[in-house]
């Protein structure tokens, strides 16, 4: 998945821009939503909340791999 793809899935999944920013917490407004999706890139330090809301169903790695690389495998 895209990291365009993965924001635009977490919005989705949680029912809309502005449920998106309350998910972010402190002062993100749906203005700010609306332009990530816009260019396509969340910042990095809202990637963990929107992890923890969307239960994992989107991840850190999948909305800015650039920043926190690929998941880490647990040893079997």
């Amino acid at each position: 998945m895209t990291p365009e793809k993965a924001l635009e899935t977490a919005v989705k999944i949680l029912d809309g821009q502005s449920a998106f920013a309350r998910a972010c917490g402190g002062d993100v407004k749906q203005q700010h939503v609306h332009y990530w999706l816009k260019v396509g890139k969340i910042p990095a330090e809202h990637c963990l909340a929107i992890e923890r809301a969307t239960k994992r169903k989107v991840t850190r790695y999948d909305l800015r791999p650039d920043v926190f690389g690929e998941p880490r495998r647990r040893h079997e």
